[in-house]
């Protein structure tokens, strides 16, 4: 009975989980699309379902919901589930509507799906040969050897995004990044839009002119009556095309250097309203944020390039290693378990919901970059695949979080995994991935101001 009632309570939060992974597909992802294909909203929605269930699981897990065994059954059959959705179903309808948009290829549709796919499971196995991220004894179709490449692709994506996202942070928070506009500037920049727009108008005009004359020409000699008049129309006429020729190129120039303008202009005016943002209440408060994260991003740098040179990996999760020191430190009466028990969970919580909310903007902004009509169910399903594989290889780098006595599900669910290897593997990443998004800002705030001075 207390199977049935554990059961009935995790099936429910996955109908709620899929529902709104519904939701997010049909207001935020296709609502600028008409054609819909159903079986790739339900593999989204079903992949953000059991992905957030594996988080629901960790809270389980810290406050003690649900049976010890019931809790086990459900991470085993979660993690099955996601695991082939990822690796088996995604991929094939990946191919599938690869395949589908090659109109050669829609009387093999299905054989060449199978065959991309084949050719997705070779590199995919290939890629954790370079890895030591498995104990010898597991056997080819165990378990552990699709969660651990999951993780390494997983444990890659995270560290690339929370390397950018640690410096990106603090440069839009903080208005010390902000290069000072003027109104004087946007003037400026607008009316250098505008003559380009005369300029383009009067080339135009004078190519619609000279069409209509040559047009007009032709007609009236359109039968020449000696050999010369014949050879004077053709020298005409050409010297006619290579002009109009000349001015479409000018016309050409001009209309991307408007579009360059245009852009500036744009970004000009974002910034003017980001320095008019940062002097009201809400803006004073994300700078303070942007200084902390900075603060943060130059700790966390620190830290990963000291794991990296002396190959450490913490054995205590950083609440309880930070209460401890805390206690020692004053010297006071305090009850570190219980304490480390709740702060594990706000915190293991605050991971959780920051996590899915910044993939979920992430993807919403990757998806209206670079999608079209037809290439936009390959693109959600490629989402999908991101998102399964990002949330796999969360759980492994949460489980260092959590006190020790609630790793051992994970542990045991998850199996004999290198799990060292993964968090040396995130701070590698991480770190690489940090420093590449400092030399690029650097560079694109110094070249800013250069560009929009120039004449």
């Amino acid at each position: 009975m207390s199977f049935l009632i554990d059961s009935s309570i995790v099936i429910t939060s996955q109908i709620l989980f899929f529902g709104f992974g519904w939701l997010f597909f049909m207001r935020q992802l296709f609502k600028d699309y008409e054609v819909r294909q159903y079986v790739v909203q339900v593999i989204f929605s079903v992949t953000f379902a059991f992905s957030c269930t594996m988080f629901e699981l960790i809270i389980f897990e810290i406050l003690g919901v649900l049976d010890s065994s019931s809790r086990y059954f459900h991470w085993k059959m979660n993690l099955c589930i996601i695991l082939i959705i990822l690796v088996f179903l995604v991929p094939f309808y990946i191919g599938y509507f690869i395949v589908s948009n090659i109109w050669l290829l829609h009387k093999q549709q299905l054989l060449f799906s199978c065959l991309l796919w084949l050719t997705f499971m070779y590199f995919f196995w290939k890629l954790g040969e370079p890895f030591p991220i498995l104990s010898p004894k597991h056997g080819i179709l165990s378990i552990e050897q699709l969660i651990s490449r999951v993780g390494v692709i997983g444990v890659t994506l995270m560290a690339l995004l929370s390397g950018f996202g640690a410096v990106n942070c603090p440069y839009t928070y903080m208005s010390y990044f902000l290069r000072n506009v003027t109104d004087t500037d946007i003037m400026a920049l607008e009316r250098r839009l505008l003559q380009t727009m005369d300029m383009i108008v009067s080339k135009k005009k004078r190519m619609a002119m000279a069409r209509r004359t040559m047009y007009l020409k032709g007609e009236v000699h359109s039968k020449p009556s000696g050999f010369w008049e014949m050879i004077k129309s053709v020298t005409t006429s050409a010297a006619g095309s290579e002009n109009l020729m000349q001015i479409q190129q000018e016309v050409d120039s001009l209309e991307e250097l408007s579009r360059q303008l245009f852009l500036e202009t744009a970004d000009l005016h974002a910034t003017k309203e980001r320095i008019e943002y940062s002097k009201t209440f809400k803006g004073k408060y994300f700078n303070f944020l942007g200084y902390f994260f900075s603060i943060y991003c130059v700790w966390k740098i620190f830290m990963a390039t000291i794991n990296i040179v002396f190959d450490r990996v913490g054995k205590t999760d950083p609440v309880t290693r930070g209460i401890e020191i805390t206690v020692n430190y004053l010297g006071i009466q305090f009850d570190v378990k219980f304490w480390s028990q709740h702060i594990s969970f706000i915190l293991v919580g605050i991971i959780i919901v920051t996590s899915i909310r910044g993939l979920l903007i992430t993807l919403t902004k990757f998806f209206y970059a670079i999608s079209s009509s037809k290439s936009s169910n390959v693109i959600v399903l490629l989402l999908a695949q991101i998102m399964g594989m990002y949330f796999v290889s969360s759980v492994l780098l949460i489980r260092m979080s959590m006190p020790l006595e609630y790793r051992t599900i994970i542990t045991e669910v998850l199996g004999e995994l290198q799990f060292n290897f993964y968090h040396r593997w995130f701070d590698v990443i991480f770190l690489v991935s940090a420093l590449s998004s400092m030399l690029f800002l650097y560079l694109a705030h110094k070249q800013a101001p250069e560009k929009h001075m120039a004449p």
